[in-house]
């Protein structure tokens, strides 16, 4: 484990970030983006003391699942998104639970500089600090989640939950680190366009601060999941949770790299 970690930061800038994660137009860049290296404290979660998904915005985990292969997409669909829903509104209280997408990452066995992990055929992980959702696009995806419902069902209080799980034994290669959002500024974050073949997205990229407080636990294993807020519409909880994968330096030859799922769930309260 280390006590330390390097995390890509966004360097300020005027214009607004955007970044391609497929080739872009002729003559286009593929991000506009610089970013910074910086090397910030990060601490063990397992010895943090209780952490909760409304004060710190994440929490770690014991949970074991029914799944035979997270690769079969059938029984993900059938089986984990079940577990996920009910997982999500065990931890929140939310009277509605609905998983709507999940991600397969795996590192790359060379180690290239992690990005936004999408420069291959299969997703890897993403070095760059980022909340998955902003303001704006956090509320997009409840309208397009709830289309066709009653309106009276969705009309409070609603929030979208990451659920991050290992998919070796140990993960010693490229761990996942997470950022207590109090410890974050709101002009910390920068709203940014990510580009996909089929669609565009938002989400927010962070500029550094020697404030920021970073966890991560060493060594999760499959029966483990981190918890954390990727959104919320209310405003008196953690409402974005910076999160970014990282090198942990000397880790043994021969780790296998890093693969993971996540799934991420819209809840309603």
């Amino acid at each position: 484990m280390t006590d330390h970690a390097h995390f890509s930061y966004l360097h300020a800038m005027a214009d607004k970030p955007y970044a391609y994660l497929y080739p872009p137009p002729a003559g286009v860049a593929r991000e506009n983006g610089r970013y910074v290296e910086q090397r910030c404290p990060v601490a063990d979660l397992r010895r943090a003391g209780a952490t909760s998904l409304d004060v710190e915005g994440f929490r770690l985990i014991e949970h074991h699942s029914q799944m035979a292969d997270f690769l079969d997409t059938r029984e993900l669909t059938d089986t984990y998104y079940r577990e996920c829903a009910l997982l999500a509104r065990a931890l929140t209280g939310a009277r509605l639970a609905m998983v709507f997408d999940h991600l397969v990452r795996e590192r790359e066995p060379d180690r290239p500089a992690l990005g936004f992990g999408r420069e291959g055929a299969a997703p890897a992980a993403v070095g760059r600090v980022h909340n998955d959702y902003t303001d704006a696009s956090g509320r997009r995806r409840l309208e397009r989640q709830c289309r066709g419902m009653d309106a009276g069902e969705f009309a409070g209080r609603f929030a979208i939950v990451n659920l991050w799980r290992p998919l070796v034994d140990e993960v010693r290669d490229t761990p996942l680190a997470v950022c207590d959002a109090r410890s974050v500024r709101a002009t910390e974050r920068v709203a940014a366009d990510i580009h996909y073949p089929q669609r565009s997205g938002e989400i927010y990229l962070h500029t550094y601060s020697p404030a920021h407080r970073w966890y991560y636990a060493p060594r999760m294993g499959r029966h483990e999941v981190l918890a954390f807020k990727s959104y919320d519409s209310a405003t008196d909880v953690a409402r974005f949770t910076p999160h970014a994968a990282f090198d942990e330096p000397d880790i043994p030859a021969g780790t296998p790299p890093r693969r993971s799922i996540e799934v991420r769930v819209l809840l309603i309260y």
